[in-house]
């Protein structure tokens, strides 16, 4: 079995050979504008363009979904829908949702063994959604890592 593997770099720009698949964590009220979108919005116009349209139409737009865009020929974003609306709710919890986190990991790992593909991210769910590594971690080692997908997590230096 894999194991995660951790680096300072851009997630955005991930270092390896063949396919790739970068993950990232969507709220599920259509808001693109804050945190790690900007770096992709930089990049490629598309991922942004087919979330919105995605929210606009809510085919199958729910927590837990994911939506892959391909923006380069060896080169997929996935926009995972793992965290509700943008801020703590009246009890104070954060935005994360766990459980969609790890459904939508499943459909990470299923796409990235049809493509035979890595997959990238940065800390996915740790900035603006509020949620812990270390709830995230173990997801990413039930999905990801038993699937045996070499995965890799980037630190912005």
């Amino acid at each position: 079995m894999n194991t995660i593997k951790y680096i300072t770099g851009d997630a955005t720009n991930p270092q390896w050979e063949g396919n790739k698949i970068i993950v990232h964590v969507c709220n599920d009220i259509g808001g693109w504008g804050k945190g790690f979108v900007m770096a992709l919005s930089r990049k490629w116009k598309e991922p942004e363009q087919q979330y919105r349209d995605w929210h606009k139409n809510q085919n199958g737009f729910a927590l837990g979904e994911v939506q892959f865009v391909q923006v380069e020929a060896d080169l997929w974003i996935a926009n995972l829908i793992g965290q509700h609306k943008i801020r703590k709710d009246e009890d104070g919890n954060p935005p994360i949702r766990y459980e969609a986190i790890d459904l939508g990991l499943q459909k990470v790992a299923q796409k990235a063994q049809e493509l035979k593909a890595s997959v990238h991210m940065p800390r996915i769910g740790c900035g603006l959604a509020g949620g812990k590594w270390e709830h995230i971690e173990p997801l990413i080692e039930k999905t990801l890592m038993q699937a045996d997908i070499i995965t890799t997590v980037y630190d912005f230096g």
